[in-house]
């Protein structure tokens, strides 16, 4: 029976004429140079689908946004222009209708002026007679019409025609009955008497009569014999 001296390890029978390196025991060789590694997982690919769609979904998310802003702006707009148009209507109502009311006053005004230039504005009725003209001023009456300002078709009726050798132009001589405004519009045009140049003859220069010698026109000296 052999024993084994204890300590040592029996080592492998080496061929002869092979090296210390072929005694030595070869490791294992990796997996990966026998076999292809394996394909990317199931998951990536599914996930990076996922993600694909997320982006165009909100892509579609994002273009939803913008057309339902741009209509909300558009809403927008016409509501504004429809509350600005509403308000003009209603400034233009209430103008008419105090228009017209103010129409109505004129021929009381007028008698109230008339009244005046003959002194019978007195008592009570001058009282009651300027309330009422204040009245109808701060409701924005206001009259226009004056002597010596010009003639000007679109504020002024004429109801007389003269002619006059001191005026450049036509020219309102007389104020008939007073105008009328409210605000920009002309409730009535002032009726007045317009004189206009006299043919021939130059601003300042007197009209000649008919029985005035014409003194341009040299006299004859006595005939010599």
């Amino acid at each position: 029976m052999t024993e084994e001296t204890p300590g040592f390890e029996e080592e492998p029978d080496v061929p002869s004429g092979a090296t210390p390196e072929d005694a030595a025991p070869k490791a294992a060789e990796p997996d990966s140079a026998k076999e292809p590694g394996p394909a990317a997982p199931a998951g990536d690919v599914q996930q990076d689908a996922t993600q694909i769609a997320l982006i165009a979904q909100l892509d579609q998310v994002r273009t939803a946004l913008g057309e339902r802003t741009a209509d909300l702006q558009r809403l927008q707009a016409e509501y504004q222009n429809y509350r600005r148009r509403v308000e003009r209507d209603r400034v233009t109502v209430k103008e008419i209708a105090v228009a017209s009311l103010l129409t109505e006053l004129l021929p009381v005004l007028d008698d109230i002026g008339r009244a005046r230039e003959h002194a019978e504005l007195v008592g009570g009725f001058k009282s009651v007679a300027e309330s009422l003209e204040t009245v109808a001023a701060k409701m924005g009456l206001q009259q226009f019409g004056k002597e010596g300002e010009p003639f000007d078709p679109t504020i002024h009726e004429a109801l007389m025609h003269s002619y006059a050798p001191d005026v450049t132009e036509d020219t309102c001589v007389a104020i008939l009955q007073p105008g009328y405004r409210f605000g920009e519009r002309t409730i009535r045009p002032a009726r007045v008497a317009v004189a206009e140049p006299q043919p021939g003859v130059q601003p300042g220069e007197k009209a000649k009569s008919a029985d005035e010698p014409d003194t341009d026109e040299e006299s004859g000296g006595p005939d010599e014999g």
